[in-house]
């Protein structure tokens, strides 16, 4: 298999190049509206940084322990080759399921819609509000029109080869962190004021719910279980701000160097990632009352902030960042998945026709199979509910893959390991302690998300099963 795989694909992504995926794949448009959330549940300057300091730190440990995993199997599909190889084929296969069903073509969808809505601010007619197409069951707005035409644009271009994608992720993610970077500096400059910046810190540390009555700012203060609860809820939303980053181990085998190359643009892209989301939080504190944060219009922290930084003009500034922010997420999203199901048709787990490669040493059906399920995810109008079943599913396989590095440390003891999980096996083990606590505290205080959530991924039983009955006949 190994050889077919060297053979299929071409090692052209530098370490520039797959820090850059590991990095555009990561910003999409949570860091622009995220923060609303969190204050509300949290209702503190300090709380709110911390959750964007856990956020980053979390995800780093989860990096550089897949760092191990990455340089032991360097192959297209990464992660499910991990599970794979640590466990079994079954494993494996429910992670590519969940992949396919929601994770990866859920963000897809989500990605694409946020697109669609900020390109409204620019030409209004891409609205949500405008429906183009009303069946009773089923109203097609033209916002989802536009978020699936994006969606075969990227699959198209990423059918005509790497060397496409990686110029759209390199100049799109160089773009979006020198604009990032740009509203930061601006906001320190030109927005920050002392006496918004010392009101917001005065109680940084009094963790208090927020909710408006008729106008009115009703503050309740957060303790024992109910604490712990507004901490799983916002650590979701600032973790899957710093989602995807692992997209990076599914297009292993285009990498050059990728023993080494992976871990690094995994450390680097995870690093320059947080530290970004970080200053973003602490520029609105200096910008913005905590009140203006929790309660901004449609949850559009960044709009909020840079209409005080650039006047009316801000919200238009934004607008653009996240259309160019969320089109080279989405590039990023779009050409690792399809490797997935290429490694998962090699192991006839999924449509043969997925294994082919083009001529472009492209798996072009795996991207087009792709296309068309987050395409009708783009018709379910349920995106952030997509994203919020996706989360559970995430963790879940998170922690099965940090918990194969001590697996395969005892099964193949004397595989080369030209790059170890940093910390071991402190670090790892935090990461696992933390996610599971995430898991069950998001199975109780969101049980309506996280069941259909964990449903999607036993549905993959059955299947695994009849996949394997077809294979054998």
């Amino acid at each position: 298999m190994e050889n077919n795989q060297n053979s299929a694909f071409r090692p052209s992504l530098s370490l520039l190049d797959a820090t850059m995926i590991v990095a555009g794949s990561m910003i999409g448009s949570g860091v622009f509206l995220v923060s609303a959330e969190i204050t509300r549940n949290l209702g503190s300057a300090g709380w709110l940084t911390l959750m964007w300091v856990l956020g980053g730190i979390v995800t780093i440990i989860a990096a550089v322990s897949y760092g191990e995993l990455s340089g032991m199997f360097p192959k297209a599909g990464g992660q499910y080759v991990y599970l794979r190889e640590a466990y079994n084929p079954f494993v494996a296969f429910l992670f590519g399921w969940t992949q396919f069903s929601v994770i990866q073509t859920g963000t897809i969808a989500a990605v694409a819609v946020a697109f669609a809505k900020f390109s409204s601010y620019l030409i209004p007619s891409f609205s949500e509000e405008n429906i183009l197409l009303n069946l009773g069951f089923l109203k097609v707005s033209a916002a989802q029109i536009v978020a699936i035409i994006s969606i075969i644009l990227l699959t198209w271009i990423n059918t005509r080869g790497i060397r496409n994608g990686k110029i759209i992720q390199t100049v799109f993610t160089l773009a979006k962190l020198l604009s990032l970077f740009g509203l930061i500096i601006f906001g320190f400059l030109l927005g920050a004021k002392q006496e918004i910046w010392n009101a917001n810190w005065a109680h940084a540390w009094d963790a208090v719910s927020l909710t408006q009555n008729n106008g009115e700012v009703v503050t309740t203060l957060l303790s024992g279980l109910a604490l712990f609860g507004a901490v799983a809820i916002s650590m979701k939303g600032s973790l899957f701000s710093s989602d995807a980053w692992n997209n990076i181990t599914f297009i292993a085998a285009e990498i050059k160097n990728p023993q080494k190359n992976i871990g690094r643009a995994l450390f680097f892209g995870t690093l320059l990632v947080t530290i970004v989301y970080v200053s973003a939080n602490l520029m609105y504190l200096a910008v913005l009352p905590l009140h203006d944060i929790a309660f901004a219009a449609k949850d559009r922290v960044a709009v909020a902030a840079a209409e005080q930084i650039f006047g009316g003009s801000g919200s238009k500034i934004i607008a653009i960042m996240i259309m160019v922010s969320t089109f080279g997420c989405n590039n990023g999203l779009i050409l690792s998945g399809a490797r997935i199901y290429y490694t998962m048709a090699e192991d006839k787990l999924f449509f043969k026709k997925a294994a082919e490669m083009n001529a472009f040493n492209v798996p072009a059906n795996g991207l087009w199979i792709q296309c068309v399920w987050a395409s009708l995810l783009c018709l379910s109008g349920k995106y952030n509910d997509l994203l919020v079943l996706v989360i559970f599913g995430v963790l879940i396989f998170y922690v099965l893959t940090i918990l194969g590095i001590f697996i395969l440390r005892k099964k193949q003891p004397d595989a080369p390991r030209p790059y170890k999980a940093f910390g071991y096996p402190v670090l790892p083990l935090i990461y696992v302690v933390v996610a599971i606590s995430l898991a069950l505290l998001l199975l109780v205080f969101e049980s309506n998300y996280a069941l259909p959530g964990l449903g999607i991924i036993l549905l993959g039983i059955p299947l695994y099963y009849i996949a394997v009955r077809t294979q054998s006949k």
